[in-house]
């Protein structure tokens, strides 16, 4: 399993980039379900909080919800076809989706807090004078 340390900077474009491809994909297969597109964001979110590097764990709760909805433009439905079609449908499907959205920050954010912890914990304990 690769185990890279992505910067914040990198950790924007890889969940962007990935979820772009995603809600592409996911248009292309299946039709533009809004169900699976939320199924595949629970994964990279995951993986954005395992793999930002420690010094920028603050970004990749900032990082998942940008990309949750940059990636659903792919995903929503356009109506017609106007300018004004396209940013309803984003809109009502942020809105009916929200749950996936809140859902996958909330993992990322519960990852990335477990990971601030133990680097708190474990330079309180390189700082303890031993015995």
């Amino acid at each position: 399993m690769p185990n890279p340390r992505l910067t914040g900077l990198g950790v924007g474009l890889f969940c962007t980039v990935l979820m772009l491809a995603l809600g592409s994909l996911d248009a292309l297969l299946f039709g533009s379900s809004l169900t699976v597109y939320g199924v595949l964001f629970l994964p990279v979110c995951t993986l954005t909080a395992i793999w930002v590097r420690k010094a920028d764990l603050v970004t990749a709760v900032i990082v998942v919800p940008i990309a949750f909805a940059l990636g659903l433009v792919a995903v929503a439905d356009s109506g017609g076809g106007g300018t004004g079609d396209r940013l309803m449908g984003l809109f009502t499907a942020l809105a009916t989706q929200a749950g996936w959205l809140y859902g996958g920050t909330l993992i990322t954010g519960v990852i990335v807090t477990v990971r601030k912890a133990r680097l708190m914990s474990s330079r309180l304990d390189h700082r303890r004078p031993p015995g």
